[in-house]
């Protein structure tokens, strides 16, 4: 059995300047199969809301949801880390029940938890998270779960000056205990210029070449779905005709009677 991903493989690739991979996951076969094929991370990223779940927004999902997804996934990897995605609200009220819901996670099955933004309060859940021996990876430039504040999903740190800003954000989670710092929508030279200035890895989810690794939702890189692909992605597969095919093959010889045959039955 390969050795398991931990926060110290992930440190040592960016100190080897090396990179990583990061797929989503949000059920048992998918997560196994992306793991033999040797995805680094595994992440349940709360995007789950739309790709799985069918709602408009990551707002939507609750702890709930993300644990029996959490538990789902983790039945499945065996080398990869596995993260989660702690969704809107789960850690933005109280601390004592921010490091519930993530102890919650951890329990059932997460090697580490994912958090947005950066402020006086996010710090300090980060610090307490780690403290209680939690790992727990980052996420700057364009944070979904406050995409209303946002005004909508927009690019960040287009400027210097909004490059320096995302750059401080960046350090202060690292100085709170971060392993690592997932960079969403941010130019490609902002996000190097973070990069190089970071001790811990950053994961490119529209950043560029230069983070340490790249993050892409699973769905978009199987090419599940045709009507919309994010700038950023790149579709490996046509997963979304096979279905198709497979269920119209399916249903044609169900009516046609030519399934089961004969090598199918008892």
């Amino acid at each position: 059995m390969a050795k398991k991903v931990t926060v110290k493989t992930i440190q040592k690739i960016k100190d080897d300047n090396e990179k990583f991979s990061v797929l989503t996951a949000y059920d048992y076969s998918t997560a196994k199969y992306i793991d033999e094929a040797g995805i680094d991370i595994v992440l349940i990223g709360d995007s789950l809301a739309m790709v799985a779940l069918g709602y408009e927004t990551t707002h939507l999902v609750g702890v709930e949801e993300m644990t029996i997804f959490t538990r789902a996934v983790a039945k499945g990897v065996q080398r990869a880390m596995v993260v989660t995605d702690m969704p809107f609200m789960s850690y933005h009220t109280d601390v004592a029940e921010a490091i519930k819901n993530c102890g919650e996670m951890i329990k059932s099955g997460a090697n580490a938890v994912k958090i947005e933004g950066c402020n006086d309060y996010i710090i300090e859940v980060i610090k307490r998270l780690v403290e209680t021996g939690i790992p727990v990876m980052g996420h700057l430039g364009f944070t979904p779960q406050f995409l209303n504040t946002l005004g909508g999903y927009k690019i960040q740190g287009k400027t210097q000056e909004a490059a320096e800003e995302i750059l401080n954000q960046a350090k202060r989670l690292e100085k709170a205990g971060v392993f690592s710092i997932v960079l969403e929508m941010v130019p490609q030279e902002s996000a190097k210029y973070i990069t190089e200035n970071l001790k811990v890895p950053t994961i490119s989810c529209g950043a560029g070449k230069h983070c340490t690794a790249q993050v892409l939702v699973s769905d978009d890189v199987f090419g599940k779905y045709s009507d919309f692909k994010p700038k950023f992605a790149r579709k490996y597969g046509d997963m979304k005709s096979l279905i198709y095919e497979c269920a119209k093959k399916f249903d044609e010889d169900v009516k046609s009677g030519t399934f089961p045959s004969e090598d199918e039955i008892f």
